[in-house]
C-alpha cells in the first residue's frame, strides 16, 4: 500500500473507530511505526486528524462529523464533570440557552429545578429532557431537523432567536483554538451559534480536551468572548495557561 492509500485507510479507520494506534497500524499494514507517525503528521497537518502519545484521533471537518449517538458513548464521565462545573456558573440567570451536543444535554440535565426558569434550545433531546418540569418552560427553536445531532437550524430558528435576551448560553464546538476560534463544520449550525452568542449577556464554552486545537469550517466566535471555558483535567497545563495568558478564564475539571 502506497503512502495516499496508506493514509487514506488510515483516516477511514480512524473515523470509524474514533481513534488509532501507531503499533497496532504499523502491524496490521506491515510497516514500520515511523511510517505511520509520518502518515500521522501528514494528516494532520491537513486538519483531519490530531496526534496523541501512541495514535491519533480524528478531526470534526466540512465532510466529517460525528453522530450525537457517538458522542455519547465516549469521554462519558469528563463531561459530566463538565457539565456540573458549567452549572455552577448559573447563578441568578433565569433565561438559559443551552447548546446542541452531547455535554449540553447533560448540562440540561444538571439544571436546577427548584426555581423558575426558562431553557432555549435547538435541541429535541433537550427540550424532552426538560419538558416534563414542572418549574421550567421550555422554548424549542423551529426549523428543519439536523440529523447528525437531532436539533433544528435554518432561518426560522435565527428569527426566533433574535426575539430573545437571554442571561446565560451554554456553547459547544467542534474545535476551538487560539489561532482560529471557536469552530463547527456546518455553515448554517455556525450560524445559529453566533446568533445565540449575540443575543446572550453571558457565555460560557463547554468542551473535552479534545477540541483543543481543533480547527472546523466555520468560525462563529472568538474564544475570549466566553467569561469562562471549561474542559477537563485531560487538557495539558501547558495549553491551559496559553489562554489564560490570553486573557481567558479557563477551568479544567
Amino acid at each position: 500500500m502506497q503512502g495516499e492509500d496508506r493514509q487514506r485507510f488510515i483516516l477511514t479507520r480512524a473515523r470509524a473507530e474514533g481513534s488509532v494506534d501507531v503499533q497496532v497500524l504499523a502491524k496490521e499494514l506491515d510497516v514500520s511505526s515511523e511510517t505511520i507517525r509520518r502518515d500521522l503528521r501528514v494528516l494532520e497537518s491537513y486538519g483531519l486528524l490530531r496526534r496523541t502519545h501512541g495514535g491519533a484521533y480524528p478531526v470534526e471537518t466540512r465532510g466529517y462529523e460525528t453522530t450525537l449517538d457517538a458522542r455519547t458513548s465516549r469521554f462519558v464521565p469528563e463531561k459530566r464533570r463538565i457539565a456540573a462545573a458549567a452549572v455552577e456558573l448559573l447563578g441568578p440567570a433565569e433565561t438559559v440557552y443551552v447548546d446542541e451536543g452531547f455535554t449540553p444535554q447533560l448540562i440540561a440535565e444538571a439544571l436546577p429545578d427548584d426555581r423558575p426558569m426558562t431553557v432555549l434550545t435547538a435541541a429535541l433531546g433537550v427540550a424532552h429532557l426538560l419538558s416534563h418540569r414542572e418549574n421550567t418552560t421550555v422554548l424549542l427553536l423551529g426549523g428543519e431537523i439536523r440529523a447528525t445531532t437531532r436539533s433544528t437550524l435554518g432561518p426560522w430558528a435565527t428569527q426566533m432567536l433574535d426575539e430573545f435576551v437571554v442571561d446565560i448560553a451554554f456553547m459547544g464546538a467542534n474545535g476551538i483554538s487560539r489561532e482560529h476560534g471557536v469552530t463547527t463544520p456546518d455553515p448554517a449550525v455556525g450560524k445559529m451559534k453566533a446568533r445565540a452568542m449575540k443575543v446572550s449577556r453571558r457565555k460560557v464554552f463547554c468542551g473535552i480536551h479534545t477540541k483543543f486545537g481543533a480547527v472546523s469550517f466555520c468560525r462563529f466566535a472568538d474564544f475570549r468572548e466566553f467569561e469562562a471555558i471549561i474542559t477537563d483535567s485531560q487538557l495539558p497545563l501547558s495549553e491551559a495557561r496559553r489562554y489564560t495568558r490570553a486573557g481567558s478564564r479557563l477551568v479544567r475539571v
